[in-house]
């Protein structure tokens, strides 16, 4: 067999194009940070109190990597796990905060929870567990690819009712990577691939706000309330109140990929049939798959259970989660080489996304962003006050953890409020709301990178189809607290004094 000479391979490098576009990009993330970075003192956030929030070095750092970061993952100049890295790399060079910081967050309980939970989507794959239930629900939805959209998003809704959506958003993937199997177009992007999986992922978000189970902002954000309000908010008074606008959410975003995202085909012949067939031919349950379902739903109980007896609080949910992957290890349905199956660059993502939240977070650069974003509408008519904090989440929990979002804006955002005779719970109502539901950046939650994996859609796409979703998400707020909270009983306004 002849190989190429050395001159053969250089000109075959000698003739691959430049590619400027990536060049463009890299070279803008690197000029904001530059330009950031060194730029003069800026002036201190004043809030209504006239309390200052000064914006050290160290939180200037910040923002300037904040900047680079957020350009590279949307155009993805890098793969997006190496912009993480560069992240951590960033903070211990120009000492914006010391590196065992820096890299100590991209071990964070949260990222082994997102380990942890890409696990159990693996374990159902590996076991046969996803094939048997995606061709169980074909066979139950038919063979109309709408109704395939519908029945994929009303599970994944309903499932964050009660688990974590990020462990959700595992399991589902693998179910819907069967599902898309069988449309008949191999690895190649479709319009009804990236409807599948982006909607699962925004789905995901939907059904998470509707209760304390499905992520852990919500718990957050009520204890904030309650330090700040005095006020208590119960597990049901939060459902009551989220439900209709989880459910809404969810039924517009089905409408939402019927319109932008409308599959190529209107059905799949003899789809239904053929799940039946499928589903027939895997024949009875076997041992790994039994034993594999009954480690996912016990630590999926051991969790829910923890909203419920106070004793189980004490235990992280990563720690009960992480349990459920040695013991895959242990009963021998996971081996070494499922270890490197597992997809670090995602992993790598979000480890990235953590370190950078708690970047600005303990630096003060993400206080000083809330308080003067929102001093700006402290003279405003409450329902532009109340959407500008809502706006101003939405923005934040695209970039940064949607817990941080919550806990350096919605203090902020309480103390302002009663000078616009603003009560406090449609502050927090309206800020859960749309910290569930970060449509632009991969990094605002993990069902989004989980759904990246599908290879269906580049980050810029994902970021372009989120504009419009987010359109839709601050208009589904707006009727909630012009319209439908007003209705339940919620307290919209203050009375007059």
């Amino acid at each position: 067999m002849a190989t190429a000479s050395p001159e053969s391979i250089g000109l075959a490098a000698e003739k691959r194009p430049v590619d400027w576009k990536r060049i463009g990009f890299i070279s803008l993330g690197v000029v904001l940070f530059a330009i950031i970075y060194l730029s003069p003192p800026w002036p201190d956030a004043v809030d209504p109190t006239g309390k200052h929030f000064e914006l050290t070095e160290e939180a200037k750092g910040a923002l300037a990597v904040f900047a680079l970061a957020g350009i590279w993952w949307v155009f993805e100049v890098v793969p997006i796990g190496v912009t993480s890295l560069t992240i951590g790399m960033l903070q211990a060079v120009f000492l914006i905060r010391p590196a065992k910081e820096a890299f100590e967050d991209f071990m964070d309980p949260s990222v082994l929870f997102i380990f942890g939970s890409i696990v159990i989507g693996m374990v159902f794959t590996k076991t046969g567990l996803t094939k048997r239930l995606a061709y169980k629900m074909l066979s139950i939805v038919g063979e109309k690819t709408s109704m395939i959209y519908l029945g994929c998003f009303l599970l994944t809704a309903a499932l964050t009712h009660i688990m974590a959506h990020t462990a959700v958003a595992a399991t589902m993937f693998p179910l819907l990577l069967a599902i898309y199997s069988l449309y008949d177009e191999g690895d190649k992007p479709t319009r009804f691939g990236k409807g599948l999986f982006i909607g699962m992922a925004y789905v995901a978000g939907a059904g998470s706000i509707v209760t304390l189970l499905g992520a852990a902002r919500g718990a957050v954000a009520l204890g904030f309330f309650k330090d700040v309000m005095g006020k208590e908010v119960s597990f049901f008074e939060l459902t009551y109140y989220m439900a209709p606008i989880g459910w809404i959410m969810t039924f517009l975003l089905f409408a939402f990929f019927m319109v932008f995202m409308k599959p190529e085909k209107k059905s799949i012949p003899g789809l239904k049939e053929k799940a039946k067939q499928m589903y027939k031919a895997i024949g009875p349950m076997t041992r790994n798959e039994i034993v594999a379902a009954l480690i996912v739903a016990t630590t999926i109980c051991v969790i829910s259970a923890q909203s419920f007896f106070p004793a189980l609080k004490v235990i992280d949910k990563t720690g009960i989660l992480l349990c459920s992957t040695v013991a895959f290890y242990l009963v021998n349905i996971l081996d070494l080489d499922d270890l490197e199956k597992i997809p670090w660059n995602i992993i790598l993502l979000f480890a990235g996304a953590m370190s950078i939240g708690f970047c600005l977070w303990e630096t003060g650069a993400a206080e000083w962003l809330a308080v003067n974003w929102l001093v700006m509408f402290q003279e405003s008519n409450w329902f532009v006050f109340v959407m500008a904090i809502a706006f101003f989440v939405m923005l934040m929990t695209n970039f940064i953890m949607n817990v941080a979002a919550i806990a350096i804006s919605l203090p902020v955002a309480l103390v302002i409020a009663p000078y616009l005779g603003v009560a406090g719970e449609v502050i927090l109502f309206a800020s859960l709301v749309v910290a569930g539901m970060p449509f632009l950046l991969l990094v605002g939650a993990a069902p989004n990178a989980i759904a990246y994996n599908s290879r269906q859609f580049t980050t810029g796409e994902f970021f372009l189809w989120g504009i419009p979703a987010s359109i839709m998400l601050m208009a589904a707020t707006a009727l909630a607290i012009t319209v439908i909270w007003p209705i339940m009983g919620m307290p919209i306004t203050l009375p007059a004094k």
